[in-house]
């Protein structure tokens, strides 16, 4: 199936094409990102108004909708211009007005002409004792009044187009509604008690009571599934594709992997020893691995990462760790260096910073196989990199790393495993919504000897107190991070602001006791910033956000977050995680510039009362919606019209199984069910699935 199908062509039509929608609206609608047939389908009622006709608006519960039957009474025009024209009504049991503002005599003399019986429906409510009715929603003969829905829905509105106008334009939407087969398995449907797509459609777009609007009524929750099957098919596909990549059977000794435990002062938590189980046995299939490693702050990756690494060189092969940072790609090189001495291993790092013989010395060593770990940025992707014999990849902070790039750097090492590590706890809904296509495995536990960070709010006024605190510590020996807010997006204003801290730090701790870090600085002076810090050079690091990833200092145990209630919660959770890193007990204080908004207290006292990343993550959902958490920009999340991520993670969880069930009993989607659920990926728009499966 080459192009697009052709039952669905009415559907692709330019919406102009429908009967009641001319250029002018077609042009207000794209507003609404609506620009053909199959759009409006999609755009469904999100609230809807109770129109059931009363005898009367007496006892009505005002202000609210009222419609009702009434003979027109006398037209009072307004005495001066823009004033009130109202005209008085009477129902069965009382009278009431209609009033109009800036409409004309002769139309309103027209639409209501005294003596003549109309149905009036809109907003009613008192004013000095009688009921008035503001330019009523509908204004309808006898004979027409039976056009008034029982209860109306309610379209997205935008500019230039009316709810009338959104009404008819959905409404012959519909006459175009092809019947498609079924791609639901059949004893799922049954189940749910889901009706037929057409059927669901029509009945999502005709309320009759509140009720019928919510995501779970059954013609609303197929829509929902239908988008979310889609969404999960493309990665299905997408990871069946690279499952069906011959991969290598990399199956470690051991040897190394003990040495390293042999050298740690600690034991693997219960997640960790999970983790590297699961990674190993992938590597030891003939499939690819494609798997996803999300750990929380100080969960211990890098020990998970490093062990996996060791099992591609103990199998006489290579790893390569990949950041999207030089600053933490040398990080890493710090963590893993100790690390690969304990195993006996060949560790280097390539960045854009390596240029002539050193690059080509290393290029060649690369070649040769003599590295057999390499750190590096995304300089690890140029062309003239050649491994000896890459078996694993792991690709660091995943969130600049779609499925696009998981699928070339699949190409580089013709058939190396994959490997994908974010330090951001997702919540589930999300984790599938983004990862659908990888096997993931959590780090959810603690290393032994990680001390709880105590977490206080601290207002801005008691600023002279905390200057204290930290000056004790410092006497002690302890080392603080002071993180400044960015004010406004503007970077001089967080330039000055770090600055105006860092001296005034400066004038109150000691001169060279206090050094400062933002993102103007020129990178040199940055890391030699980091670097005096991580020594302990200087005690105090004042730094705008450039912080929050990676950086490594044990001997921090005090973090001073200015400004708290102007972070995002995901942000408040990395910083936090900076400290506590060593074996002293560490505080985090949130300072605030009273009076607290709701969502910045929800915030702070959320952070402050857990630890637990992926309870945070929740809670950054329900605050903030999916696409602003991951940044719709870059998040890779597909735009549901239907489907809400945040209440409908369940259902989510259904279509992945059901998605990976259906290719896995018809690879090539050729069966009756894989035709039907073809024809849903071009209803869908998932073009791009549908050129995995004719080429897969």
């Amino acid at each position: 199936m080459s192009g697009r199908p052709e039952i669905l062509f009415p559907l692709f039509a330019g919406v102009e094409t429908l009967e009641g929608v001319g250029p002018k609206i077609a042009k207000a609608l794209s507003g609404l990102d609506i620009t053909r047939p199959r759009d409006l389908i999609f755009t469904l009622p999100y609230s809807g108004v109770d129109r059931r006709r009363r005898t009367t608006v007496q006892g009505a519960d005002l202000p609210g909708v009222v419609t009702v039957e009434v003979t027109v009474g006398q037209h009072r025009a307004p005495a001066r211009r823009g004033g009130a024209y109202r005209v008085v009504v009477e129902d069965a049991a009382t009278s009431f007005q209609l009033v109009y503002f800036h409409a004309r005599d002769e139309y309103l003399r027209r639409l209501l002409p005294t003596g003549a019986r109309r149905v009036v429906s809109g907003k009613a409510e008192l004013f000095d004792g009688i009921a008035q009715m503001v330019h009523p929603d509908h204004v309808l003969s006898i004979e027409e009044a039976g056009d008034i829905p029982e209860f109306e829905p309610v379209y997205p509105l935008t500019a230039g187009v009316t709810l009338r106008v959104m009404t008819r334009a959905a409404q012959a939407a519909l006459t175009r509604m092809p019947d498609l087969a079924e791609w639901i398995d059949p004893v799922q449907k049954a189940q749910a008690g889901w009706p037929d797509w057409a059927e669901a459609v029509r009945r999502a777009h005709a309320p009759g009571a509140p009720q019928d609007l919510s995501p779970a009524h059954p013609a609303r929750e197929r829509l929902a599934y239908d988008e979310l099957m889609a969404h999960q098919l493309t990665l299905a596909l997408a990871r069946s594709r690279l499952r069906r990549a011959k991969g290598r059977e990399t199956v470690g000794t051991g040897v190394l992997q003990a040495r390293v435990l042999d050298a740690l002062p600690y034991a693997l938590t219960g997640a960790q020893t999970r983790a590297i189980a699961e990674i190993a046995a992938d590597m030891a299939a003939p499939q690819r691995m494609n798997r996803l490693l999300q750990g929380d702050v100080g969960a211990g990756k890098t020990l998970v990462a490093f062990k996996a690494l060791l099992i591609a060189v103990e199998a006489g092969g290579q790893g390569v760790m990949m950041a999207p940072t030089e600053i933490l790609a040398r990080q890493h090189l710090q963590g893993l260096r100790p690390l690969a001495e304990s195993a006996g291993v060949v560790l280097e790092i390539l960045t854009g910073r390596d240029k002539g013989a050193e690059r080509r010395a290393k290029l060649a060593a690369l070649e040769r196989g003599n590295i057999q770990i390499l750190v590096g940025t995304h300089a690890v992707f140029q062309k003239d990199v050649e491994f000896a014999d890459l078996r694993l990849a792991i690709v660091d902070e995943q969130h600049r790393f779609g499925v696009r790039q998981r699928l070339e750097l699949g190409r580089k090492g013709a058939q190396a495993d994959m490997l994908v590590m974010t330090a951001t706890p997702i919540p589930r809904s999300l984790a599938l919504a983004q990862y659908g296509d990888m096997d993931v495995s959590v780090l959810d536990e603690k290393p032994p000897g990680r001390l709880p960070i105590k977490t206080a709010l601290v207002s801005m006024g008691r600023i002279d107190e905390v200057v204290d605190h930290l000056r004790r510590a410092i006497a002690e020996g302890r080392q603080a991070y002071w993180v400044c807010p960015l004010v406004e997006e503007s970077e001089v204003v967080d330039l000055s602001s770090a600055e105006e801290r860092f001296s005034r730090l400066r004038a109150a701790l000691g001169e060279g006791r206090v050094g400062l870090v933002h993102g103007q600085m020129p990178p040199e002076d940055k890391d030699a910033a980091m670097t005096a810090f991580q020594r302990g050079e200087t005690s105090v690091l004042v730094a705008t956000t450039v912080i929050e990833v990676g950086v490594d200092v044990p001997n921090a145990t005090i973090m001073v977050i200015e400004r708290a209630e102007s972070f995002g919660l995901a942000q408040l959770h990395q910083l936090r995680g900076r400290v506590g890193r060593g074996s002293l007990a560490s505080t985090c204080l949130l300072m605030y510039q009273p009076p607290l908004g709701e969502g910045g207290e929800r915030r702070l006292t959320t952070i402050r009362d857990t630890e637990d990343g992926f309870r945070i993550a929740e809670v950054d959902l329900e605050m903030r919606g999916a696409g602003d958490l991951i940044g719709t920009a870059q998040s890779g999340l597909p735009k549901f019209r239907v489907a809400d991520l945040e209440s409908q993670s369940a259902l989510m969880a259904v279509a992945q199984s059901d998605a990976r069930k259906l290719l896995n009993d018809d690879p090539d989607m050729k069966g009756a069910r894989g035709q039907a659920a073809r024809v849903l990926l071009w209803l869908m728009e998932h073009d791009q699935a549908i050129r995995l499966i004719s080429v897969g």
